[in-house]
């Protein structure tokens, strides 16, 4: 499994199916990217200056919001990932 470093956390992105009244499923192209994901993996934390870690406030199994062009995409084992630092997360989802 992939393990992200510092301040950099690991979301599997939620893919929504939008479908229209009438029935038709819309191209993942015609749609927004999404912004809700769950986190499968979290890094240990950024540094001070003095050294110290700072606690990350999301844990794995999370489902959060992310800044809409937050984070890189990366594959892993035939699975898509999304990368990114803690402070693009907008909200845990309870």
């Amino acid at each position: 499994m992939l393990k992200p470093i510092a301040d950099r956390v690991i979301l599997k992105v939620k893919e929504d199916k939008e479908e229209t009244v009438g029935g038709i499923v819309l191209a993942s192209s015609a749609q927004d990217k999404p912004q809700v994901g769950e986190v499968v993996a979290v890094g240990q934390g950024a540094r001070t200056r003095e050294g110290q870690r700072l606690p990350m406030t999301v844990k794995v199994g999370d489902n959060v919001y992310y800044d809409k062009y937050a984070g890189t995409t990366l594959k892993y084992e035939d699975e898509e990932y999304l990368v990114l630092k803690e402070n693009d997360i907008l909200a845990i989802i309870d």
